[in-house]
């Protein structure tokens, strides 16, 4: 076996640990920041030099390709930015610095391995390293919001991935296999007339996206968000908003474009269940919204109803599987987007909410002369997530919308583009709020070296995206092309 094959996995793996071992000896809290962010960037570099590779490990369970390599330099990246933007506000838990960043760490790990499995017992147990992770880092501010929020999301997670398990089992129990292509090759021969006398299929694949749904907040699974983005700590919301929703999303485009791909009733039956999901999500993502005084249970609607136009490209596929590229990729470059842009307005938030000791949409008042920085990034951060040009989102919504047409979801799309339009009242709202509102008090914003850092590169990445696609476009296609979308 190739260890090679794995450098990135047990770069974080070593990182994790030594960062735990570290924070017993060291008084200098501050380095262990500093080893977490070397750790990601020589992982970074084990997976650039694996670009290029396809093969297999572990009995092909593991798939070293595009499309796992694409999504482990965007968790890398993401976990990087998370950890530089967190410098501002680990003072809060200052006695469980070590744990935070190793529980990132892990977590990170659990998101690359979900990627790469193709296989239902090791996407389950990847699932769940990243999914433990994250409740405890939801609770780590152990205060009365906190715990709450960490004890939902630890309830919620559990009741799903119990619905997960329970829908593996039953594509197990028709199938005989657990290796995703090798239930590709099951199901191949199974007509509807078959399916519908012995529905234990069905019910297995619709399962599967509910459990799945879970994880990238997507309608009907989606009660734990606004409640768990308002109380858990704002670096943790920010990682779990962009990590966890496009790990989920790299392992369901796996999981349904190898394994229920074919036949066409199949795939038809799940794109039309996730194009129903997405237009109910964004729908009730946005209208959710439109009232939210609380900045961070705003941005928790919103993700729900960002997750709804992720799946009008998870529609795409299934109402045309082989039919190319374009909507497929695009949902990759939108997940690469909207990773920027949201990180870039958590970044800023966690810079305001810190000084002014509110997340509360009106303490954001005449913010632009108090810190023009943070307001331009902020800003620009939300005008992405509308999908307005120049920044990222527009191109990814484009990319989306087009597969999505292509496909004969003209019906999705403009239902899309009405929620486009709806959700620019509540982001826009912020804008104004910020602009043109007189400031509470003329007291600067301060903000560290490391979390400036993190939104430089953040508002670059949102506006190049929106500027110059060519490249990470590529990237994606690239990526999709594996899949053999």
């Amino acid at each position: 076996m190739n260890l090679a094959l794995f450098g990135p996995e047990l770069t974080l793996t070593a990182t994790a640990l030594a960062v735990i071992l570290l924070d017993l000896f060291i008084e200098r809290k501050g380095l262990l920041a500093l080893l977490s962010i070397a750790g990601l960037i020589v992982s970074a570099g084990f997976t650039v030099a694996l670009w290029g590779t396809s093969e297999g490990a572990f009995f092909d369970t593991f798939a070293v390709d595009s499309f796992a390599l694409f999504f482990k330099l965007l968790f890398l990246g993401i976990a990087a930015l998370v950890i530089l933007a967190s410098t501002d506000y680990v003072s809060k838990f200052e006695r469980f610095r070590g744990e935070y960043y190793a529980l990132i760490l892990l977590s990170a790990l659990g998101m690359i391995l979900m990627s790469a499995t193709r296989e239902l017992i090791s996407i389950y147990i990847s699932l769940e390293l990243t999914g433990i992770s994250l409740y405890v880092l939801s609770g780590f501010l152990k205060d009365a919001k906190s715990t709450e929020s960490s004890l939902k999301y630890l309830l919620l997670g559990a009741m799903s991935s119990a619905v997960l398990l329970y829908g593996m089992a039953l594509v197990f129990g028709v199938t005989g296999e657990t290796q995703l292509d090798k239930i590709a090759f099951a199901v191949y021969s199974i007509t509807l007339g078959t399916a519908s006398a012995n529905p234990a299929l069905i019910l297995g694949v619709v399962l599967l996206i509910v459990g799945f749904g879970f994880k990238i907040a997507a309608f009907p699974s989606h009660m734990w968000v606004p409640d768990v983005y308002e109380g858990a700590p704002t670096p943790v919301v920010a990682y779990l908003s962009v990590g966890s929703k496009a790990a989920g999303f790299a392992v369901i485009l796996r999981v349904f474009s190898t394994a229920f791909a074919l036949p066409d009733w199949l795939s038809s039956s799940w794109g039309v269940i996730f194009a129903v999901l997405a237009a109910i999500g964004m729908f009730v993502g946005n209208l959710s919204a439109l009232p939210q005084t609380n900045i961070k249970r705003m941005l928790g609607y919103s993700s729900i109803a960002q997750a709804g136009y992720l799946m009008v490209g998870l529609a795409a596929l299934g109402a045309a599987p082989f039919a190319g590229v374009l909507g497929q990729s695009g949902v990759l470059f939108f997940l690469a987007g909207y990773a920027l842009a949201n990180l870039g307005a958590f970044a800023a938030i966690i810079a305001i909410s810190n000084k002014v000791n509110s997340d509360l949409i009106d303490d954001y008042s005449g913010m632009i002369k108090r810190a023009p920085v943070l307001t331009l990034a902020l800003s620009l951060s939300l005008i992405s997530l509308i999908g307005m040009p120049p920044a990222a989102g527009f191109i990814g919504k484009f990319y989306i919308f087009s597969g999505a047409v292509h496909s004969g979801l003209l019906w999705l799309v403009i239902l899309a583009v009405i929620n486009s339009v709806i959700s620019a009242y509540y982001y826009l709202r912020v804008v104004k709020v910020m602009w043109f509102n007189e400031p509470a008090s003329d007291e600067k914003v301060p903000s560290s070296g490391a979390l400036r850092l993190a939104l430089l590169i953040s508002s670059l990445g949102v506006l190049l995206l929106g500027i110059a696609p060519g490249p990470v476009l590529e990237l994606a296609r690239n990526a999709a092309n594996m899949l053999g979308f």
